[in-house]
């Protein structure tokens, strides 16, 4: 295999990498490097988020800017704070050799002040985020018109981020530049447009296929009704007693309440959602980082840039809106060649989806049971059992207490001692498992003779609509108004029709009043069907086993002034 000293780099770096354990430089490494120590080529990488990308640009950059010149030479722009944190510490330790070059980290959330005083001092290498680094550049406090070189880290989550714009504005500023080196996860026609726009015949490097995903990580489902994911996640987390990992979900609300949830019930797990401020997010991630935290519950946004060693797992509490947003949560795991596993809790309306994003990321994803409650209970047994045999007893005067102990286990069994030490630790969870449900959607049997149509209704084998499964009744068939059927509830009665004195008057249209009805029941939208919405009115098609939930959230509280009303249809 090749090693660092055979890519081109200079002694000194080489003596860095060795001396933090890199003999041989990964993909993405081995092919950017020699283009990038040019030093005047526009690049662009596509490799997935833990492929070594920092140490694919941040060594050529040390190896071409002049390190006697003290002004700005380079400029490495990334989405988040903690990206921004990490890059610099990363190339700190590359330029261990190589004291006269300064970097900086450039970030909002702090004092620009003294960000504004360190940039006097003769950096030659400033990493930033795009605010902050826009806001230096209006108060005159940066001078970017001798950067040669511009480094635009995870650009795909940077105009995910909307930072578009700044980019462009960014760009705008530095004309002196030599090169430009983007470096993405995936490569949609946003960043295709950008690199056609400022970059001239750039050198393209793929590592692997484009937004495929990492290969050292297990992609496993559980099916559930949309109204046990909370219960399904607990279960996941339990059955898994040395899971360090990230639960992703779609809204900060959602990422709160379950945290508080879990933590009321004694798990070892925060909240990390754009509400916080930077000094509880610090807070957080700090906790994370040396495990006083086992669990990190996030949104998407919040999680930008999070690059934490040895997380186990990664658990989607919903599908990704973004099919590839699916990629960079994944890739949080499974990091520098460790095995990683990415659990998805979902619905059965969302397989197809899934499907999709199998497709995607050109991996096998594998359906496996909600483990039961004597799987979980098993499985902490056996661990917790493991940990008492690993217990370290060499640092303590233990011996002092083994007569006393002696004395007092003298009429109890070893057997019944083992018991009892359970029944300390497990007491708790097997009151809690001992009656749990079967949480696993089971497909229902079908008449043979039937068939489902693409519109979702059953047909007899001459392609006619059987009545038993039409989803929807109509008020009069015979009325020919051409007016389209009311829904009561199907035929298997899952599902429930809700009325709410709510509609297009109150300034609601569908996309805001889904919203609206889902902030308030803190239900998902995987419970809801068909919406239909009045000037005045509008009825709510839910899963049966929801509907209870959403009234009780809903019903007697005030819109504008105005006390709402929600109510089963079907007892109006």
């Amino acid at each position: 295999m090749i090693t660092f000293e055979e890519l081109g780099l200079e002694e000194r770096l080489v003596k860095a990498t060795s001396e933090l354990g890199f003999v041989n430089p990964t993909t993405i490494q081995e092919k950017a490097i020699p283009v990038l120590l040019s030093g005047t080529k526009d690049f662009i990488g596509l490799a997935q988020t833990g492929t070594g990308k920092t140490a694919a640009f941040g060594l050529p950059l040390l190896q071409v800017i002049n390190e006697n010149d003290k002004y700005p030479q380079a400029l490495v722009v990334c989405p988040t704070r903690e990206l921004c944190m990490q890059i610099v510490s990363e190339i700190e330790l590359f330029k261990k050799h190589i004291r006269a070059i300064n970097v900086i980290a450039v970030y909002g959330g702090t004092s620009i002040g003294q960000q504004i005083r360190d940039l006097k001092r003769g950096i030659q290498i400033v990493v930033a985020t795009p605010g902050r680094l826009i806001d230096l550049i209006e108060r005159k406090a940066i001078n970017l018109e001798q950067i040669k070189y511009v480094v635009l880290d995870e650009a795909d989550e940077m105009l995910n981020m909307g930072f578009q714009d700044d980019i462009e504005l960014i760009l705008k500023n530095t004309p002196q530049r030599e090169s430009t080196w983007l470096f993405s996860a995936t490569m949609p026609p946003e960043i295709r447009r950008v690199s056609k726009k400022y970059m001239k015949d750039p050198v393209e490097v793929t590592v692997g296929k484009a937004n495929t995903a990492n290969k050292n990580i297990d992609h496993q489902y559980y099916v559930v009704a949309a109204h046990h994911r909370y219960e399904a996640l607990k279960r996941l987390i339990d059955v898994n007693p040395g899971i360090y990992g990230i639960i992703f979900t779609r809204t900060k609300v959602d990422a709160q309440n379950i945290a508080e949830k879990l933590t009321r019930e004694g798990y070892d797990i925060d909240a990390l959602h754009g509400d916080l401020t930077q000094q509880q997010r610090d807070a957080v991630m700090g906790q994370f980082r040396d495990k006083t935290l086992q669990l990190l519950i996030a949104t998407d946004v919040a999680a930008r840039g999070i690059d934490v060693v040895g997380i186990t797992h990664v658990i989607n509490y919903e599908l990704p809106d973004d099919m590839e947003v699916y990629t960079h949560r994944s890739g949080r795991t499974g990091r520098a060649g460790n095995v990683g596993i990415c659990m998805s809790i979902v619905h059965s309306r969302e397989i197809g989806r899934l499907k999709q994003i199998e497709r995607m990321v050109q991996s096998p994803f594998h359906k496996l049971e909600v483990p039961t409650g004597k799987d979980v209970c098993r499985k902490q047994f056996f661990s917790f059992m493991d940990k008492l045999l690993q217990t370290d007893i060499s640092h303590g005067d233990y011996e002092t207490y083994l007569p006393m102990l002696t004395e007092k286990f003298a009429d109890v069994s070893k057997e019944e001692v083992l018991q009892r030490v359970a029944a300390t630790e497990f007491d708790r969870f097997l009151k809690y498992y001992e009656n749990a449900e079967d949480l696993n959607i089971r497909e229902q049997r079908r008449d043979p003779r039937e068939r489902i149509s693409r519109d979702g209704f059953n047909r007899d084998d001459r392609g006619n609509r059987r009545g038993g499964d039409d989803r929807f009744n109509r008020a009069d068939r015979g009325a020919g108004r051409g007016e389209r059927r009311e829904f009561n509830s199907n035929s298997n009665g899952n599902t429930t029709r809700l009325f709410v004195n709510l509609g297009t008057k109150d300034g609601f249209y569908k996309a805001s009043f889904l919203q609206f009805i889902l902030d308030m029941s803190e239900l998902t939208k995987e419970v809801l069907g068909r919406i239909d919405m009045k000037e005045m009115n509008s009825w709510i098609e839910i899963e049966s086993g929801a509907a209870k939930q959403m009234i009780r959230a809903i019903d007697g509280k005030n819109y504008k002034g105005r006390r709402i009303r929600m109510n089963d249809a079907n007892s109006r």
